[in-house]
């Protein structure tokens, strides 16, 4: 973590985090909208950053921490196929995930992040760092909105709080 991301006293989390999972939670609460996460690379740290909200409970239904293919395809139904033409770090992936977090759930909006944290397992194609985001929202017949990011030249724990970010972001209403 570097030095500009301090962790108040009293937060388990570094304080851009923090304030950020505090706007979700304030925002999402003011509409009476509940959300969903479906998180693999960030292994349940935007929940995490969430639940350290007062008032928390308004606003998260669930959150599905499916860091296995496995875990993707049986927690939130994300067909084979995709896995094995796509990848797990694809947008094709990470709208399954939303998707399958807001079929699994009574949540008005779910994100889905999945991505190559480090220190290995990148490749040319998706280097560590990558990273891709999706948002699915219930009821409108929209199709999931997707996003890659390239987080380069940091660490793994930088990644992740990137990734976090970037997902607290798409929780905003």
């Amino acid at each position: 973590m570097s030095e500009d991301t301090p962790i108040e006293p009293g937060s388990l989390l570094p304080a851009d985090i923090d304030a950020l999972a505090r706007k979700v939670v304030e925002a999402n609460a003011a509409i009476g909208r509940k959300i969903a996460l479906a998180e693999s690379c960030t292994g349940g740290l935007v929940a995490a950053a969430i639940t350290e909200i007062p008032g928390s409970s308004a606003v998260l239904d669930r959150g599905f921490v499916t860091y296995s293919n496995e875990a993707k395809m049986e927690s939130l139904g994300v067909p084979l196929d995709i896995i094995e033409t796509f990848g797990a770090v694809s947008i094709a992936c990470v709208w399954a995930m939303a998707e399958g977090a807001l079929k699994h759930s009574h949540a008005d909006v779910a994100v889905a992040i999945s991505g190559v944290a480090g220190p290995d397992g990148g490749s040319k194609l998706k280097p560590v760092g990558t990273v891709v985001f999706a948002r699915a929202t219930r009821g409108d017949g929209a199709k999931p909105e997707g996003e890659l990011k390239l987080f380069a030249d940091m660490n793994r724990a930088e990644v992740r709080r990137q990734a976090a970010l970037c997902a607290l972001e798409l929780l905003l209403p």
